[in-house]
Order: C-alpha cells, then sequence, then structure tokens
C-alpha cells in the first residue's frame, strides 16, 4: 500500500461490506453508503489497485466438503536454509491450506484439513514427514473454530 493512501470512512464502509458478502452489488453498496454505484466502482478500483483489496472468492466450508479434521502442525527443520525446499515439497499436499515462516519453537507452522484422524495421521507421516530437511513435527487438532473473518478495519 502506498504511503500517500489514505482510507477513510467510506473506504472502510465499503471494504464491510464487501468482506462480508464480497458478491454484494455495487448499487447496493452504493445506497448504504449514500453515493452513485458508479463513485463505488472507481473506489473498489481504487482500494483494489493500491492492493488493499486482492480478488474476490468463495468460502468453502471443510466440513461439509468431507474434511471434518482441522489441525496445526509445527514442523521443525533440520536447517533453517532448508525452508524454501521444504515449501516446494508441502505447496504438493492439498490438504495444506496455510503455511507461515515462524519465529518461535518451529520453522514452519501449517494449518491442514484431513477427511478424518487416520487421513490426518497419513498426511503427516507418509507426506509432511518425509520432506527432506523436516526432522519433526508437532500436532494439534482443533476442537472448533471460534472466529473466522477478514481484518476489520
Amino acid at each position: 500500500m502506498s504511503k500517500a493512501f489514505q482510507i477513510d470512512g467510506t473506504d472502510k464502509k465499503i471494504i464491510r461490506i464487501l468482506s462480508d458478502n464480497a458478491r454484494t452489488p455495487y448499487l447496493e453498496i452504493a445506497r448504504q453508503c449514500g453515493m452513485s454505484g458508479a463513485a463505488i466502482h472507481q473506489r473498489v478500483s481504487r482500494l483494489e489497485k493500491v492492493g488493499i483489496i486482492s480478488g474476490s472468492g468463495v468460502r468453502l466450508s471443510p466440513p461439509d466438503m468431507g474434511y471434518s479434521t482441522c489441525a496445526f502442525i509445527g514442523v521443525f527443520l533440520e536447517k533453517a536454509r532448508m525452508y524454501h525446499q521444504a515449501i516446494k515439497e508441502l505447496e504438493k499436499i492439498p490438504e495444506v491450506v496455510e503455511c507461515h515462516y515462524t519465529t518461535g519453537n518451529y520453522a514452519i507452522f501449517l494449518k491442514i484439513y484431513c477427511k478424518n484422524n487416520q487421513d490426518l495421521m497419513e498426511v503427516l507421516s507418509d507426506r509432511i514427514q518425509k520432506i527432506p530437511g523436516v526432522s519433526s513435527t508437532e500436532t494439534f487438532i482443533s476442537l472448533e473454530q471460534g472466529i473466522s473473518r477478514e481484518l476489520l478495519l
């Protein structure tokens, strides 16, 4: 984001509306903001241009798709320099939905979805732990997701 770009109250309102439902028509946003549809279109285009908004999408429900186990995995690497190679291998595992290079105990922290605990065990032992450079992992199974949202302004 450009240091010269400033988000005003209307931009924040537009972002909140689109965060709640990215399919909200510009004319509905315009009505809620007391502006014209063209003005909303220009503001959204500007927010996209500076990188505050990047696309829109669909939120999937992993449990409804048969992926009932959500887990977080702390990955220990033999050497920190093995990070980039490990990431290339982790990208090949479709169950991995988030991957973070972190400070603290783990070099990498993952969020994954699996069909069940047996599937989780197979993903861990047959794929993640076999990646060159991975020395060990620590797994946390999520019992419930209490909050799921975009960053709110």
